[in-house]
């Protein structure tokens, strides 16, 4: 299994054709408007950012209300096919044991489980502790061979090409999956349509077990966006039949489809949100189900920032690749591809600039005694823009049950400037080092605790 076609694969680097023709068309074109017209110009590009706050807003709130009923659960599946589950591991030796114990709960036959621990062949460390580990007999060792790119997509594909049939899932080092989360899995796909390719788990940020590995405004922001995103935005999508990006885990796969896309991409870095759209341009349907998988936060701002470039940086090459053919995807994928991906690129570029530029003539008109110079629609475009952010943070976030109180919707609007940060540094590592991988780094958790509080039980 060596991934997609290289029409579909963000190996092949740069522009193609017409995706060169349309840039330069359009530099031309503003070139010229800028000398003959530039207050036209500069009116419209306002008019037209204002136009794009207000319709992610809208969305956001559609959002709300299409998501508001969780698709009920299905009969358990009479006759249940065989799982395999996989998970990439590098530089991981002090995760084995908590990932094992974790993934050793999952409740489904074990004659009907296969699973892999797959390690690249250079990580001996990992390799020595997977071997000493105890494990449950369904689930091995698979050692990578060497080769480029040495990225988790590609061991993904290692994996998948032992795989005889049935469905397949994907877990990280840190995930704890819900018990009877394959279950739902595999009744879902035994009721739901016959064009029904995979079903998205939500993802939801717990507090990390240590106190003093807590950061609790970055933990909170990472969790209330996870909660929006998982809980709100990717239901409705599917409740609208639409494709969207998938989670970098937890994702459920039949493993016939999933071999007739070619697998993962190993030289995508969100190797995940662009298989979304591959499924969706050969035809296949994307779900949701409700068994959640938990996380820790990234932690600090030094881990954080690594982790979202990588994001950013794989939404620029998802969203190149798919329009290099935009029309093979409908305009029902279009749209999704730029409801998700490039509204994401969008905010995280202007986030910064457009808070700095409101609090820069606020300021001044107080400093000065003047009425503020910001017009009084841009101020009600991103008031309302920022409002509804809050509430599908809000909503995600009693639908996952974790807190989101007034202090998290007041600090929001700097953790969404540090987005700015990280997608200036995704478009240089764009440029410079596209496939390389920013590996995020995991401590294991503390003895159980309750998800929610990520306290332990007293």
């Amino acid at each position: 299994m060596t991934g997609p076609p290289p029409s579909l694969s963000a190996r092949r680097r740069g522009l193609d054709a017409g995706q060169f023709t349309a840039l330069l068309l359009g530099l031309t074109g503003l070139a010229l408007a800028a000398i003959t017209t530039p207050d036209a110009l500069v009116w419209t590009i306002i008019h037209g950012l204002w136009l794009l706050f207000l319709a992610a807003g809208l969305w956001r709130v559609a959002a709300v209300a299409i998501s508001e009923h969780a698709p009920p659960a299905p009969p358990p599946a009479a006759d249940l096919p065989p799982y395999a589950v996989v998970a990439a591991l590098r530089h991981e030796a002090a995760m084995i044991p908590q990932i094992v114990a974790r993934l050793s709960r999952l409740d489904y036959p074990a004659d009907r489980l296969r699973g892999f621990l797959v390690i690249e062949a250079d990580d001996g460390e990992t390799i020595a502790a997977a071997h000493a580990c105890p494990r449950p007999d369904w689930l091995s060792v698979l050692v990578a061979p060497p080769g480029a790119p040495m990225t988790k997509p590609r061991a993904l594909n290692i994996a998948l090409s032992r795989v005889a049939g049935g469905l397949v899932t994907v877990y990280d080092a840190e995930d704890e999956p819900d018990p009877g989360q394959l279950h739902e899995a595999a009744a879902r796909f035994a009721s739901g349509p016959p064009r029904l390719a995979c079903l998205q788990a939500p993802l939801r940020i717990r507090p990390a077990a240590d106190p003093a590995r807590r950061r609790p405004f970055l933990d909170r922001q990472f969790a209330a966006e996870y909660a929006a995103l998982f809980e709100v935005i990717l239901p409705a999508l599917a409740r609208l039949g639409l494709p969207f990006p998938l989670g970098g885990t937890s994702n459920h796969f039949r493993v016939d489809v999933l071999r007739q896309v070619g697998g993962w991409d190993p030289w995508n870095v969100t190797e995940d949100a662009d298989l979304g759209y591959r499924l969706w341009r050969r035809g296949w349907r994307l779900g949701v189900m409700s068994a959640p998988t938990w996380e820790t936060p990234p932690g600090d701002l030094h881990t954080w920032l690594p982790q979202r470039t990588r994001w950013l940086k794989g939404f620029m090459q998802t969203w190149l690749v798919h329009m290099r053919r935009p029309l093979s995807l409908g305009w029902r994928g279009l749209l999704s591809l730029h409801l998700t991906l490039a509204l994401a690129l969008v905010a995280a570029a202007l986030h910064a600039g457009a808070l700095a530029l409101l609090l820069g003539l606020t300021i001044s008109a107080l400093i000065y005694g003047l009425a503020p110079a910001t017009p009084p629609l841009a101020v009600l475009v991103l008031i309302a823009g920022a409002s509804s952010s809050w509430l599908s943070a809000w909503v995600g976030c009693r639908r996952a049950g974790v807190p989101y109180g007034l202090r998290d919707m007041l600090t929001a609007p700097l953790y969404w400037s540090l987005l700015s940060l990280a997608f200036v540094h995704a478009l240089w590592r764009l440029v410079r080092q596209p496939f390389a991988w920013d590996k995020t780094p995991h401590v294991p958790d503390k003895p159980a605790h309750d998800h929610r509080t990520g306290r332990q039980p007293a």
